[in-house]
């Protein structure tokens, strides 16, 4: 299994926040570096990243701390939030981050992701409300239902899907594990599973149920979790 350590960031720092309320923000760490030096030393290989801010801006808004921590880290970074044209794609591939993440242009623009997966590493996040996609940092929730929208990529050359059940997120509930098959099946693509992870027994059950990659955030940062037992156990031989 790929455990994935995520940062959240806002304004600069590295935050969470519960069911992607902005209001809830809670700031763990004031320099992220930090934190990425850390899940180095536990045993990561892949980093997550949102810059809630770009996701509601609709461009970036924390580039120039994702250029430091790309400067600083032997991680593989992936990164999305803010993504809208092939100019901001290239301009974090120019400063070292491995795959980017398209969410509201995906669903906006779904050509354009598919095209752009056939040059760039691309990945696509699918966050849901009561299973329809959301977008624009989860601010707008649309019509179309998650599942239905996961078909557009079958066959595509997109790397992966991350999913997102936005009612678990920073909720410590337990990973939506029928709803991230669901993505998996329809989409038939590489499936990372996130919001609402909790403990090493979600991790089990996770692996139980053949997901194979899952994004850790909250249960770090409230130490539910050990990441480095976590990464010897479940770790993809």
């Amino acid at each position: 299994m790929q455990i994935i350590p995520a940062i959240d960031l806002k304004d600069g720092y590295a935050v969470r926040l519960k069911q992607g309320d902005m209001q809830s923000a809670k700031i763990y760490d004031k320099n992220p570096l930090n934190l990425c030096a850390t899940f180095a030393d536990l045993g990561a290989e892949y980093l997550h990243i949102v810059d809630l801010d770009g996701a509601i801006a609709g461009k970036p808004k924390n580039r120039v701390i994702i250029e430091q921590i790309c400067k600083n880290s032997q991680l593989k970074i992936e990164v999305g939030g803010g993504i809208r044209n092939e100019e901001t794609i290239k301009s974090y591939l120019d400063i070292g981050v491995s795959r980017l993440i398209l969410g509201s242009i995906a669903l906006q623009k779904v050509d354009f992701a598919l095209a752009m997966a056939e040059k760039y590493p691309i990945v696509i996040g699918i966050d849901a409300k009561d299973g329809k996609v959301a977008i624009n940092g989860w601010g707008d929730t649309q019509s179309v239902l998650a599942e239905e929208f996961a078909k557009e990529f079958l066959g595509s050359k997109i790397e992966a899907i991350v999913c997102t059940d936005i009612s678990r997120d920073g909720m410590l509930g337990g990973i939506n594990i029928n709803f991230t098959q669901a993505i998996a099946r329809a989409s038939g693509v590489f499936t990372i599973a996130s919001g609402g992870l909790s403990s090493m027994e979600d991790l089990q059950i996770l692996e139980e149920n053949e997901i194979k990659a899952v994004i850790v955030g909250k249960a770090f940062y409230e130490r539910k979790i050990d990441l480095q037992k976590a990464f010897e156990k479940f770790r993809v031989s």
